[in-house]
């Protein structure tokens, strides 16, 4: 059952409503994952002074994508019922801690870093009150382009790759989490002054847990799952892994690995909204399967490990494009598909997967290079995953959207 937060016909909402609060969403959206994205930078750099294996790193840098991910579940079904208005601040403000935790004192060991990488992983989990909040702003026709906009704000993961790193060497360890810290407080108090729910948005009387069940029954949300798995998972993956890819294949020193990832991650997160605004034009089926067909083949070029100059830059920034664009258009999907009042719900399914899809890369990656000094397995494996996911598309999705 629905009810409405109160039984008056709601005001259509003005495009410059809609506007502020689709920036707000995306202002809270990179910021959060500014902090969520704050160790990943910092990895080889731990490796070094830690003295970590390859596949301890990869853990340190993979754990806040993990909690992220799974916490997007609870707190998708959370803003179904609450709403973004009182999320976004709640889960910015819960940041806070584990970002000061991490730059004054849980740096000097793994099983630190590790705790303090878990609770980071709140930062994570604002994708999943973003999603329901804008959705419920705009009429159908257009939630593709603006889930798309709002979904750039992944690009948080670059703030973090071009200040983390210049920031230590500059003023030490502490700086970028401190910085990040006091920007997060301040959003905090905007967030809780400017944002505002839809008006007219559909509050569920269910329990959490039946909602969540609801959820789980909905063919889209395992569809979307699987794909959003692939395309927004392939992304986490390579922005938390990429300096350390790069500077393990190529000899690169930290500043310039952290720096080629913030273009891998820019390139994507322009193309998320281009992703979005096509599937509302297109279809997100057709958006997706020739995005899933780009990264496949982008991965099996790049398995050979070619010269950076320019077949390896050419294949990655194939596959940030199109990895983007996937991700957009896999939350068109969504919007095409699910149910209003469950939109948060299948978010946070959705999203968890996005996330868990990038948990399981890096782990592998650390894992196959120190037994075989060679990364072509994993990107073999990419290859075939991103052609499997374009088929399903063309066949089951297209199906599914056609009923």
């Amino acid at each position: 059952m629905e009810t409405r937060p109160n039984g008056d016909r709601p005001a259509s909402p003005t495009s410059g409503q809609r506007m502020l609060m689709l920036t707000l969403a995306t202002l809270g959206f990179a910021l959060n994952f500014w902090a969520w994205a704050l160790i990943s930078p910092l990895g080889p750099r731990f490796k070094d002074s830690l003295g970590l294996s390859s596949f301890q790193q990869s853990l340190l840098v993979a754990v806040p994508v993990l909690v992220g991910s799974l916490g997007r579940i609870p707190v998708g079904a959370l803003t179904d019922r609450y709403g973004g208005r009182l999320m976004f601040p709640l889960v910015s403000a819960a940041t806070i801690v584990p970002v000061l935790y991490v730059g004054l004192a849980g740096h000097s060991s793994l099983t630190a870093l590790l705790a303090g990488g878990f609770f980071l992983g709140i930062g994570g989990t604002s994708f999943a009150v973003g999603v329901p909040f804008v959705n419920a702003w705009f009429p159908p026709e257009r939630r593709g382009a603006a889930i798309g906009i709002f979904g750039a704000g992944m690009g948080g993961t670059a703030i973090s790759a071009l200040t983390t790193v210049n920031l230590v060497k500059s003023h030490g360890t502490a700086a970028p989490f401190v910085l990040t810290a006091i920007v997060l407080a301040g959003y905090t108090v905007v967030a809780f002054l400017l944002l505002r729910d839809a008006p007219g948005r559909t509050v569920p009387s269910e329990p959490l847990t039946a909602r969540l069940g609801r959820a789980f029954r909905l063919r889209v949300t395992w569809q979307a799952s699987a794909l959003y798995a692939v395309g927004f998972g392939g992304y986490v993956a390579f922005s938390v892994y990429l300096p350390t890819y790069l500077k393990t294949a190529y000899g690169l020193q930290q500043a310039d690995a952290a720096n080629r990832m913030a273009g891998f991650v820019l390139l994507a997160v322009v193309m998320r909204p281009v992703g979005g605004w096509l599937s509302d034009r297109s279809s997100p089926v057709r958006v997706l399967g020739w995005a899933l067909a780009v990264v496949a083949l982008g991965a099996l070029v790049q398995g050979f490990t070619p010269p950076l100059a320019p077949l390896g830059t050419v294949a990655f920034l194939a596959m940030a494009a199109a990895l983007g664009t996937a991700s957009g258009a896999t939350f068109a999907l969504v919007a095409l598909l699910a149910p209003a009042d469950q939109v948060g719900s299948v978010t946070g399914v959705v999203g968890a997967a996005g996330g868990l899809g990038g948990f399981v890369p890096p782990l592998m990656m650390g894992a196959l290079y120190g037994r075989y000094h060679s990364y072509g397995a994993s990107l073999a494996a990419l290859t075939l995953v991103a052609l499997a996911a374009a088929v399903f598309t063309a066949t089951r999705v297209r199906r599914a959207v056609r009923a």
